[in-house]
């Protein structure tokens, strides 16, 4: 079973950070396009806007306000709610539903995400990717396969969350061949280490246990020829392979 709440830290933590940085920046009014790196490279870019922005240009107490902003998210909701209130615009909405999806009120942002979605911004990338984030959590597994078409011939959804998620999704809904598909679109050696752990849980789950092994195999193979940069950045994905090897 590949849903998203399999592992719940991994992503939980991500969108926390996501929504500080995003929080902090629609408050000190800094460049929009600081948003859209913080949403299209969720970790790398949010550690880059915190570091940049954040810890070099305040002090650590308005970084520790922020956190408990986030675990505490009412009133950063509350700022963000005025916001699309009194503008009721694309980014006002996007940012608000990110907000509610880090809060895990997932159903409020999906409502936000589909509306928004309408229009001038029915083809746009970020909102359809967030979408795509909160129908999988919600597992909904078949509105993930009927909306990613809009973006899939985008070429950065090759090495996306979003394909992931899809082919992921695709396993899910009785459609395993696409899946597979999907799947090794994204198995290259030496790197994709996310999408080649699910591939290997998507084999298991089609009683393919040997090559299921082999792939994890593969990868545990791998790991002592990596960098320490991309054995920390890939830790998590890593880690499990090798549990799942012990199992």
């Amino acid at each position: 079973m590949l849903p998203f709440i399999t592992h719940p830290a991994f992503y939980t933590i991500t969108i926390l950070l996501q929504a500080i940085c995003v929080i902090h920046c629609v408050r000190s009014r800094t460049q929009q396009n600081w948003i859209y790196l913080i949403i299209f490279l969720p970790l790398i870019g949010s550690l880059v806007y915190l570091f940049s922005e954040v810890i070099t240009r305040r002090d650590m107490r308005n970084v520790k306000a922020g956190v408990g902003e986030v675990f505490n998210p009412s009133g950063s909701l509350k700022k963000l709610e005025e916001n699309f209130r009194f503008s009721d615009t694309f980014n006002n909405r996007i940012l608000l539903a990110d907000a509610c999806l880090a809060a895990g009120q997932t159903q409020r942002a999906i409502h936000l995400y589909e509306e928004g979605l309408e229009g001038a911004f029915s083809e746009n990338e970020l909102g359809i990717s967030r979408l795509i984030l909160a129908y999988y959590q919600e597992r909904r597994f078949e509105d993930v396969v009927k909306i990613t078409p809009r973006i899939i011939s985008l070429p950065q959804f090759a090495k996306s969350k979003s394909h992931i998620l899809y082919a992921a999704s695709l396993g899910q809904c009785g459609q395993p061949e696409k899946a597979e598909s999907e799947f090794k679109k994204m198995n290259g050696r030496f790197g994709n280490f996310e999408a080649r752990y699910y591939y290997a849980l998507f084999l298991r789950q089609q009683n393919r246990q040997e090559e299921s092994l082999n792939l994890l195999h593969l990868i545990a193979e791998e790991i002592p020829q990596l960098s320490a940069v991309e054995k920390r950045s890939n830790r998590q994905w890593l880690n499990l392979s090798r549990e799942a090897l012990r199992r």
